[in-house]
């Protein structure tokens, strides 16, 4: 009995830890490429032109923060959907394909509950806009959320160990 509980603890062990290391790197990649988008878009919006640097640093240091609790939320959603219990060995395009779509989805809402209902923040001019049922959401935040996803995800797949993925 104890054999066969130690043998099982050693099969999910390094699952386990795999699992965690890949998540700690997507969460990490993810903190990385939102910081460097939401610094880089910074001039789209008004704020831009009117806030302080500290206000413009809490904006960027905000905004990321949110854009990582997003990347994990449609993570673990797109593993528990999928019942991709094994990720990241398999299903990893599978998850990549809901992931991402759900961040661009909630991104988009996001962008309207906050420039139109709540009018938290506005646009500036030189914002390219997409119009989404009637409103005009932000392109920069929209393009956000399907380059550093899909950059993100091609590192962590490239960094496994090549057996590990099964697709």
């Amino acid at each position: 009995m104890r054999d066969s509980r130690r043998a099982a603890e050693n099969a999910s062990g390094p699952r386990s830890r795999e699992r965690l290391n890949a998540l700690a790197l997507y969460a990490a990649l993810s903190a990385v490429g939102h910081l460097l988008w939401e610094i880089t878009q910074l001039p789209l919006y008004s704020l831009w032109r009117t806030a302080s640097r500290t206000e413009l640093a809490f904006a960027v240091l905000h905004c990321t923060g949110g854009d990582v609790l997003i990347a994990l939320s449609v993570l673990l959603a797109s593993v528990v959907l999928l019942r991709a219990w094994s990720w990241p060995r398999a299903q990893a395009q599978y998850i990549a394909a809901l992931a991402i779509p759900l961040g661009i989805a909630y991104t988009a809402y996001s962008e309207w509950l906050n420039v139109y209902a709540r009018q938290s923040w506005s646009y500036d001019t030189a914002m390219p806009t997409v119009p989404i049922l009637g409103y005009q959401i932000g392109g920069s935040p929209l393009a956000q959320w399907l380059i550093v996803p899909v950059v993100v995800f091609a590192i962590v797949v490239e960094t496994a160990p090549v057996s590990a993925w099964k697709f």
